[in-house]
């Protein structure tokens, strides 16, 4: 803890600051030039995809007397995962490497998510579309890298240890389960209460097999690696998304816990929701949260979001107003971030302005968190709460958690204008938490993340909905590690594989088939898409949409969005050789939620709703809505069959 405290305590001072930023600027114009100079541009598309999840407790298995030590050690073979994560190198955080990021999730107030002149979240600067200094410190893209991730992002690149077996010290490590007794096999081993669907920390042996640690105790992330954007891509990203949650779900399934694919935990720990989000220690005037991964970097960023906050950061959501002193409270949220690889850095903007707009459009199909933990909204009235709340709270969660600054981190990024401007917005950007590499390492700079680790470690900080990540993992037959790729961040964790499958096709086809058509979606005006997209945050399937027609013409007409929606992805995703068959295994679940008028967000809201109406109150509601949610998702293979 000392080490942690000391390295904090070195990032946090004025003269790293200083250093930092000199060496930023000098990697930054490394940059500049080597993609002014085609270092960047490669051979093909690539994609990737990033999953948070979080634990909750699971009833414990009956023991078995006689062959337990035979029984666990089968149970260790289970599915060994693909060896790294997606997309490395990005900066390593700070000791842990194995860290990914936490996600930092967007924000809304309890008022409205649409941002307008008096919110103190988008400034003037970001008002103005000719405001060439505000596109700097604004919009940019977000890469991939130390600090990344869904949230505080840690480093989502670091490679995945394998899945090994774990060692009889560890599982007797573990709560005994008393094995004298009871034959009666339909008794449950503990009080249903105390562990049915509760939110709980993962054990780290959980992280010896495909998950990856993220910011609060409770989380973990797995990651596709990088494939060619083609039909075998495809495929096998489809297979990693499979076989790497499974995985991870059945590694944590041995220590009692259950990895759940949702966007916001609702059923509080045992201690309750606001003192686990709240407890913390301070040592040597450093803030240790107690429910964050001690790692230097999670820390130091919690240290300097709250510093410019004065000591406490708000949050205000419909139905609850509160504040907290750390920014644990960005881990209520999980999401899923999909990675496209451009290889002519040239067109980069072209892609990067056009993806802005499919924002509201993509997020409006997939919300899925409407409500806090149960135990957070006090006496709020349900149906009130029922029909206020916004259908996304991860967003809220996120930009209220870490934009304590002058100039918001999370917001909705402005157009690029040209592709060197995604070095020069990191470098814009406010500084959060700066690492020198020798606090960390002690070996020569010799890779290519070494050499701009300064600049990857300010860019884990760059957090916007949609990022640009400048380097990554080579791709066979696709790319080297000088790539640029965009960071699609604000979708939420979906019930499913299959779902989020679906997702990752419609954003990356939707992207590439929007570009090789030459359609005019990116005239729409910045501020219609933003505002686009805080209206799906706080609507969902019901927002105000815009969209720019491949005629050229306006509209807010949902059937006349989702049609071109749907179409251009298809159209990219043919473009990029995948075969219509499969094309409509990709899309059809999610072609088939837009049909049936139904989010995952909008089945809790109804399902909560039917709870009150049978004459629970709103803890209760919540709480039963959400183990119905979690029995659906175990028994069903895609949200589509919930409808």
């Amino acid at each position: 803890m000392d080490d942690i405290v000391d390295l904090v305590t070195r990032s946090l001072a004025d003269e790293t600051a200083a250093a930092f930023t000199e060496r930023v600027d000098e990697q930054a114009m490394q940059l500049r030039r080597a993609i002014e100079a085609g270092e960047f541009d490669n051979e093909a598309f690539s994609v990737g995809l990033e999953i948070e999840l979080y634990a909750i407790n699971a009833e414990p298995d009956p023991p078995e007397p006689d062959d337990a030590e035979d029984s666990e050690e089968a149970t260790e073979e289970g599915l060994s995962g693909s060896g790294g994560a997606a997309w490395s190198g990005s900066l390593d955080a700070p000791a842990e490497p194995e860290d990914d990021g936490a996600s930092l999730e967007p924000n809304g107030n309890g008022a409205s998510l649409e941002p307008d002149d008096g919110n103190p979240l988008e400034p003037d600067g970001d008002e103005s579309p000719d405001q060439d200094a505000g596109e700097a410190v604004d919009g940019s893209d977000d890469a991939f890298g130390p600090g990344e991730g869904p949230s505080l992002d840690i480093d989502p690149d670091s490679p995945l240890a394998e899945d090994e077996p774990e060692t009889p010290e560890e599982e007797e490590a573990e709560p005994a389960v008393e094995s004298s007794v009871e034959e009666e096999s339909d008794e449950p081993y503990m009080d249903p209460e105390d562990w049915k669907g509760r939110l709980t920390p993962l054990p780290d042996v959980v992280f010896e097999g495909e998950a990856n640690k993220e910011l609060g105790l409770h989380n973990a992330e797995v990651n596709t690696e990088p494939n060619s954007f083609d039909e075998t891509g495809m495929e096998v990203q489809t297979t990693a998304v499979e076989m790497q949650t499974k995985q991870a779900r059945q590694q944590a399934s041995k220590h009692n816990c259950e990895l759940v694919l949702d966007a916001m935990w609702t059923i509080p720990p045992e201690e309750g929701s606001e003192q686990y989000l709240s407890a913390h220690e301070t040592n040597d005037g450093v803030v240790l949260a107690d429910n964050m991964r001690q790692a230097p970097r999670y820390v130091a960023l919690d240290n300097e979001a709250l510093d410019h906050a004065g000591g406490s950061i708000d949050f205000d959501v419909p139905g609850y107003s509160g504040s907290f002193p750390t920014i644990l409270f960005e881990s209520l949220a999980t999401s899923i971030q999909p990675h496209l690889q451009i290889p002519d850095a040239g067109a980069f903007p072209e892609y990067y302005n056009a993806a802005i707009r499919t924002l509201g459009p993509l997020l409006a199909l997939s919300v899925n968190s409407p409500f806090l933990p149960a135990d957070m909204y006090g006496d709020t009235d349900g149906e009130w709460l029922c029909e206020t709340t916004h259908h996304e709270l991860r967003i809220a969660a996120f930009e209220q958690s870490v934009n304590t600054s002058e100039n918001p981190k999370v917001r909705v990024p402005r157009d690029l204008n040209d592709t060197t401007d995604v070095v020069g917005r990191v470098v814009d950007d406010d500084l959060f938490a700066p690492f020198l590499r020798e606090f960390l390492h002690d070996d020569d700079r010799a890779a290519f993340e070494d050499e701009f680790w300064e600049f990857d470690h300010k860019r884990g900080t760059y957090w916007r909905w949609l990022r640009c990540v400048v380097g990554g993992t080579p791709v066979d037959g696709a790319s080297t590690e000088k790539s640029l790729r965009i960071e699609y961040r604000p979708l939420p964790t979906q019930p499913h594989a299959k779902d989020m499958i679906g997702l990752q096709a419609l954003t990356v086809g939707l992207i590439r088939g929007l570009v090789v058509a030459d359609h005019p979606a990116a005239e729409l005006p910045w501020q219609e898409a933003r505002r686009s997209f805080y209206s799906a945050a706080q609507d969902g399937s019901d927002a105000d949409l815009s969209w720019v027609t491949a005629e050229g013409e306006r509209t807010v007409d949902h059937d006349a969005i989702y049609d071109e929606i749907f179409q251009y992805a298809r159209l990219g995703l043919a473009e990029q050789d995948v075969p219509e068959a499969r094309i409509d295994e990709y899309l059809g679940p999610i072609e088939a939620r837009y049909d049936a008028g139904m989010t995952p967000s909008g089945w809790k809201i109804a399902r909560v709703r039917e709870y009150l109406d049978d004459g629970d109150d709103l803890s209760a509601a919540i709480q039963s809505m959400q183990r119905d949610y979690i029995e659906a998702s175990r028994e069903h293979h895609s949200f589509e069959e919930w409808l």
